[in-house]
């Protein structure tokens, strides 16, 4: 994907995450784009604290893509993924991910928020323990703060 790709497609996961947030959802938002870097798949907003937007994204699209053509597929996130979400998007054969905003940089904007437990683990870890490389960009400082705005509305209200 080329750098205005990356950026349009954040912009877009971050569409998905306001929708989220204007059905009373957490405000994350997750697609999934085709080998081509331009085609979207699939979109998913956050559902509940066990399902999430990524991991939401990742079962749906591995019981509708073969395993092959997802590792040629990117699932792009708002947020980087937390513990749950990268292991399915691993599972599902997703190999590669494009993230917004740190996992690190949430915790500091929820603070001890009770909805939102946030895990210290980064998503790197999580794949450097598996046994396939999974391509990782993220965060994308060009769309932090868009990404950030959002957060913060919704967490300190």
């Amino acid at each position: 994907m080329t750098p205005e790709q990356v950026i349009r497609h954040l912009r877009r996961a971050n569409a998905v995450a306001r929708r989220a947030m204007d059905l009373g959802r957490h405000p994350f938002g997750a697609i999934l784009v085709a080998p081509d870097g331009d085609t979207v798949l699939a979109e998913q907003g956050n559902v509940d604290t066990v399902n999430h937007a990524e991991s939401t994204l990742a079962r749906s699209a591995a019981t509708n893509f073969t395993p092959d053509y997802l590792w040629q597929c990117t699932l792009v996130t708002t947020v980087e993924p937390c513990a749950m979400c990268a292991g399915t998007q691993y599972w599902s054969n997703i190999g590669r991910l494009v993230y917004g905003m740190t996992e690190r940089r949430l915790l500091q904007l929820t603070g001890s928020h009770t909805e939102n437990p946030t895990m210290d683990m980064p998503c790197r870890s999580v794949f450097a323990a598996g046994q396939k490389p999974v391509e990782v960009v993220g965060p994308v400082a060009a769309v932090e703060a868009e990404i950030s705005a959002l957060h913060q509305t919704f967490w300190h209200r």
